[in-house]
This record gives structure tokens, C-alpha cells and sequence, in this order.
């Protein structure tokens, strides 16, 4: 397999805490100090017990087989890392010179063992996320912990919407949209279904109660109109008179519609709406002035500063609510937290339903995204250099790999007492 240099263009590793590095260096140097003083010490065994028979020659064998067996383990070891002793022996240094290779190994394998539809509904299923939330929301503290947070996101966000966007959006997006959507056979059903269901009857009734009212509290603003009609030259005394007639008689036809439901006014209109959802929905020339006035109305230039306004006042409506922690938004808030927790508690089928639902989420974003998360294992790994690396994965990895030369030497000065054994045997 042909090897691969590291890119020119390199982006250093970044560096962790100097206080875990320097923890690792000093395990890393211990563990290497180990390695190298069981060496020493069967070299030394080796050369005390040289051309001795009997016990000390199996201690010989022995000690023979522990110095190869951590040489070459040595070897085996640092040639992961680096060239040992500097020399360029093929197939050494294999992280510097095939970190990208590696990379892409490690991607492949991240892809195939961690990121499987099975191996994720399981780790869903075993970690009981939504037993834990409903737990963890029971708390009283916690669960106001989440209102505040989300109150205050809310709260920024609302904060960052500008009238410029306001007016890009219904100017952009809302006006073009309702100019091509006729609006005829919408408004001609939603009064077919009013009138079908009898919706408009409690607009009319709320209206009309609230219309006496008005009459009754506010006769003399009733005369001043009349009286602003009145020919200029009837006496005052009887412009007096005839207004007074008129609210008295006004006030009585107000007050019998009112309270007579099948009062003829009454169905006078809903014949009327009726009609007009008849020919909103068959008349040509009723759908011709209703997209008339519609076109009329879009392009007023109170259409934008109506929604801007409604759009302010809304926002301070909320938040004001939003950052009162006394608010009532901030109350209801916490009060669905909490009847959500006592749900999760109560409820086996939300909690299952709610984990099928993540565990759902979770495959969804793996099979769509799966393969752009485990690519930026081999981006990140082609951006490092290659040295470094090497320096930054023996940092981490290289305290456990000297347990492979200690094994080495310790296994191989057994090995060597068993050939030796064997070989006395034969002979």
C-alpha cells in the first residue's frame, strides 16, 4: 500500500489544558522508565548468566528471550510514532507519514459501528431519556430553570426582529402571496361555514348589547350628530325634540333586536350573509370587486405600518411578560412544565412514545447528515500536522502502549524458558 506525505497547508492540534498534558508526560514517562529498566535488568540477568548450565541456563534462555521480546515490542511501539532511532526503515512512522489514511479508517469505522439505525434506537431505548426528563423536571427548581431559559431566548429573539424586517417580510413575502391567492372563494366558504354553524349570531348579540350600552351612556353625543344634520333653519327647540325621538326610538329598536332572536333585522342579515357567501363563491362580478378591494387594501401604504404597529405592540406585549418572573406567560409557562413532568411520570405510553419520537430524530439526522459528521474526522486529521500528531496521539495513547513492551519482555522470557526446556528434552 503506497503511503501519503502530510498536506503543505497544516492546522495545529489544539492544545489542551498544560496541566492534563503535563500529567500525561509524567504517566507517559513512568510507564516508558518501566519498560526500559525490565530491559536493562534481563540484559543484566543475561550477561551474569552467560554459558551457565543447569537452573541458571534456563534463566539465561530466558532472560535472552525478554531482551527480543522487548526490543522488538520497542520497535513495534515507536514505529508507530517516529523513525526508530531516526532511521527511515520502511513502514515506520506510520501516523506522521499515513495520518490521512488513518483518518479515513477511523471515519469508516465510526460510519459502520456507531452510526446504525439498531446500534441508535438501542442507545435510546437503554438511556430512558424521557424518564430521566420527567424526573429531572419534577424538580421544582429545575423546572422553573427551564422556563427562565427559555423565557429569556425568547425574549433576545423577540429583541432582535427590526421593523426593516417587519416590512421586508409582508412587503416580500405576505403581499405577493395574498395577491395571487384569490380571496373570493375563501372568504365565500368562511361564511358559508359561519353561517351553516350560526358563528355570526354571538358577534350580532355582542354587538348589540355593547351598541344600547353605548346609546344609553352617551345621549348627548347621539344629539350632536343628529343635530349636526338638522336643516339650518329649524328652531333649535325642535331639533331639541325630534333628536330626543330619535334616540328613544333608536335606542327601543336596538333593544327589541336584542332580545328577540328571530327578530326580522335579524333575518335580514343572515339572509344577506348568505347571499353574499353565495355570490363570493358563483358570482363573477362579486369576486371581481372583492379581489378589487383586496388589491386596494394591499396597496395601501397603512398596510405596512398597521403590521409594524401590530407587530410592536405584540413584542412588547410579550416581552414584558417574558422578563416578569411574576408574568403571566412565564407563570402558564411553568405550569405546562410541570404537568408535562407529572405526565412522564404517569404515562408509560408518552414516555414510549416520546423515545420513539427521539429515537426517530436520531436515525433522521444520522442517514441524512450521518456521513458529513464522520468526514470531519478526515478533514480535521488532513488540516493536522503530521508530527504533531504523532506527538499528540503518543501523549494520550502512549502510557497504555508501553504495557505492550512490559508484556513483551515478561512473555518472552517465558517463551524463552519453554524453548529452552524443550530444546534440553530433545537433546
Amino acid at each position: 500500500m503506497s503511503t501519503q506525505t502530510a498536506p503543505t497547508s497544516t492546522t495545529p492540534l489544539i492544545t489542551p489544558a498544560p496541566e492534563a498534558d503535563e500529567a500525561r508526560r509524567r504517566g507517559l514517562r513512568r510507564m516508558r522508565t518501566l519498560a526500559v529498566s525490565l530491559l536493562g535488568f534481563a540484559a543484566v540477568v543475561y550477561v551474569a548468566t552467560l554459558g551457565q548450565d543447569g537452573f541458571l541456563g534456563y534463566v539465561n534462555s530466558g532472560a535472552e528471550a525478554s531482551m527480543v521480546g522487548a526490543i522488538a515490542d520497542w520497535f513495534a511501539v515507536t514505529a508507530l510514532f517516529k523513525h526508530p532511532l531516526g532511521l527511515p526503515i520502511p513502514h515506520t512512522a506510520l501516523i506522521p507519514r499515513r495520518k490521512d489514511e488513518l483518518g479515513r479508517g477511523l471515519q469508516d469505522f465510526v460510519g459502520e459501528n456507531f452510526l446504525q439505525e439498531a446500534i441508535i434506537r438501542d442507545r435510546i431505548a437503554a438511556a430512558t431519556i424521557a424518564r430521566r426528563l420527567g424526573t429531572w423536571l419534577e424538580d421544582p427548581a429545575n423546572a422553573r430553570r427551564v422556563v427562565d431559559e427559555v423565557s429569556d431566548v425568547a425574549s433576545i429573539a423577540l429583541g432582535k426582529v427590526r421593523d426593516e424586517h417587519i416590512a421586508d417580510l409582508v412587503t416580500e413575502a405576505l403581499v405577493p402571496r395574498f395577491r395571487e391567492e384569490p380571496i373570493a372563494p375563501l372568504l365565500g366558504g368562511l361564511l358559508t361555514e359561519i353561517v351553516r354553524d350560526d358563528l355570526h349570531h354571538g358577534v350580532v348579540d355582542l354587538a348589540l348589547a355593547e351598541l344600547h350600552d353605548w346609546l344609553i351612556e352617551n345621549p348627548d353625543t347621539v344629539a350632536d350628530v343628529l343635530g349636526e344634520r338638522a336643516p339650518w333653519w329649524t328652531p333649535p327647540r325642535l331639533n331639541e325634540v325630534v333628536t330626543s325621538r330619535i334616540h328613544v326610538e333608536l335606542l327601543r329598536w336596538v333593544s327589541d333586536i336584542r332580545d328577540d332572536p328571530h327578530h326580522r333585522a335579524r333575518h335580514a342579515l343572515d339572509t344577506y350573509v348568505h347571499q353574499l357567501a353565495h355570490d363570493l363563491l358563483h358570482d363573477p362580478e362579486t369576486q371581481g370587486r372583492a379581489e378589487a378591494l383586496k388589491d386596494r387594501l394591499l396597496e395601501h401604504p397603512s398596510v405596512i405600518a398597521s403590521a409594524i404597529s401590530l407587530w410592536n405592540a405584540l413584542r412588547r406585549a410579550l416581552q414584558g411578560s417574558l422578563t416578569d418572573p411574576e408574568g403571566a406567560v412565564r407563570r402558564r409557562l411553568l405550569t405546562e412544565v410541570c404537568r408535562f413532568a407529572e405526565r412522564l411520570g404517569a404515562e408509560p405510553e408518552l414516555r414510549a412514545r416520546l423515545d420513539g419520537l427521539a429515537a426517530d430524530a436520531a436515525v433522521f439526522a444520522v442517514e441524512r447528515y450521518g456521513k458529513e459528521l464522520t468526514a470531519v474526522i478526515t478533514h480535521t486529521i488532513e488540516r493536522w500536522d503530521g508530527k504533531e500528531a504523532a506527538q499528540r496521539i503518543e501523549l494520550h495513547v502512549g502510557r497504555d502502549l508501553q504495557f505492550i513492551r512490559i508484556n513483551g519482555t515478561i512473555v518472552g522470557g517465558l517463551v524463552g524458558v519453554v524453548i529452552h526446556a524443550v530444546s534440553v528434552v530433545i537433546h
